[in-house]
């Protein structure tokens, strides 16, 4: 009898010991999530995204795609990307002695920073579904991207500080005059230069391009007082800037 009462107990606790694994909302595998452990699970997800704790990935996890397309299309997106904003022109209002000689820069990142890519990824899944290379630069065509209001105003409080603007997009080259073109309509004018993905880029990967292109720019003797950005590759890298800020995106990663 005591021996079956061990017996018992003891499979009695492995029991609750694989229920409270199958539970843990960091365990792809649960089938069991009630509606709040997943939400944790993916709001988990997607700071980590932000925090550039998760690298790499090619798609949003497909439990976590409404939560994302909720997230990008809400007005907290929107108050986030505000917030960076906001931080920047504190930043500004204090780091910084131009000098006025034509030499002060800033550096802005050109998709998610100055331009939204939500309604492309409305119709495709909002990061759910591999980038299909063809049909977003067939996209990034018709122009039709729109200003991300945030830092269009930002951009034109930091040019009317005589600031030099430099956007370096991991746009392809063929891509200049569409992209020329939309940034004009959605109501960006006055950069100094638009730096896009030449053929002799194509096998760097976005940080390694965006570095050099930085490193040209300070070989020309520019002071990058800043850079912008929704992706870390954006933002990380030498010769770096003197401070930097990134903006929200967990619907794609490019490194």
């Amino acid at each position: 009898m005591a021996r079956n009462l061990v017996f018992i107990l003891a499979l009695t606790s492995l029991y609750i010991g694989l229920a409270a694994a199958d539970w843990n909302i960091l365990n792809k595998k649960s089938k069991n999530r009630d509606a709040s452990s997943l939400k944790n699970y993916c709001e988990s997800w997607r700071i980590n995204v932000e925090l550039n704790n998760i690298k790499d990935f090619e798609v949003v996890p497909q439990e976590c795609v409404d939560h994302v397309k909720h997230y990008m299309t809400s007005s907290q997106y929107t108050a986030d990307s505000e917030r960076a904003i906001e931080e920047v022109r504190l930043y500004l209002s204090s780091c910084c002695t131009l000098e006025g000689d034509g030499k002060d820069a800033w550096i802005f990142d050109v998709d998610d920073t100055l331009l939204s890519t939500i309604p492309y990824y409305k119709k495709h899944g909002f990061g759910g579904e591999k980038l299909n290379a063809t049909l977003f630069e067939s996209w990034m065509k018709q122009g039709k991207a729109p200003a991300l209001d945030h830092t269009l105003k930002f951009f034109h409080e930091i040019k009317d500080k005589g600031v030099k603007i430099f956007l370096i997009s991991s746009r392809s080259e063929t891509l200049r005059s569409a992209t020329v073109e939309n940034l004009i309509n959605a109501g960006y004018h006055g950069w100094s230069s638009l730096i896009l993905r030449g053929l002799e880029d194509d096998f760097m990967k976005v940080q390694q391009y965006k570095s050099e292109a930085r490193r040209a720019l300070t070989k020309e003797g520019y002071r990058i007082w800043g850079i912008i950005g929704d992706q870390w590759s954006s933002v990380e890298g030498l010769p770096g800037a003197k401070r930097t800020f990134k903006l929200p995106n967990s619907m794609y990663y490019l490194s």
